[in-house]
């Protein structure tokens, strides 16, 4: 939980202190009850786990499936609108803003929802679909619908999405206003 609150810390300018963060970050506090309950969705457990996930919804605005799987240091900034579907994964120190969906395009039981490797940051409002990977230190644009794989150390905006070269650089995470 701690690393959890620094990694808000370091990545929210507006944040004054970590008990700012703990008590009244709605994305915190959504990741923090997702760890509860994949713990239980996890272990098989019948009903909980759904009923944790939708107490947090309605808590927080922000909806995780019991079954995703979301890494560490994840941060969800201002999450309101923000959609993780069953079979996402999530890779340590990824961003996500408000409005972001990680959904699935299938019917069928299997993987079906994205994975987002290490070091992502999505934009506001992204849709990223179907059962793809978008690589490594990537960045996805505001409003951008991805669709398709996209590599490492990629910036992809558009609808559809096209990639543009080079991705997140450390320590400019969220300059947004600049078109690696």
């Amino acid at each position: 939980m701690f690393s959890l609150a620094k990694a808000y810390k370091s990545y929210d300018p507006a944040a004054k202190s970590l008990v700012e963060i703990v008590l009244l970050y709605p994305g915190f506090r959504a990741v923090l009850a997702h760890r509860a309950s994949h713990f239980l969705y996890q272990h098989r457990v019948p009903f909980i786990p759904r009923l944790l996930s939708e107490w947090s919804r309605w808590m927080n605005g922000v909806d995780i499936h019991p079954g995703a799987k979301l890494g560490k240091r994840i941060v969800i900034d201002h999450g309101l609108g923000l959609v993780i579907g069953e079979t996402a994964i999530v890779g340590d120190s990824v961003i996500l803003y408000q409005g972001v969906t990680l959904g699935g395009t299938r019917l069928s039981p299997g993987k079906r929802h994205p994975t987002l490797e290490d070091h992502v940051v999505v934009g506001a409002g992204a849709k990223i679909l179907g059962n793809i990977v978008i690589g490594r230190c990537s960045r996805v644009g505001a409003n951008s619908v991805v669709i398709r794989d996209v590599p490492p150390d990629s910036t992809v905006v558009g609808i559809p999405a096209v990639v543009l070269p080079k991705g997140v650089i450390f320590g400019q995470e969220l300059h947004h206003d600049y078109i690696i």
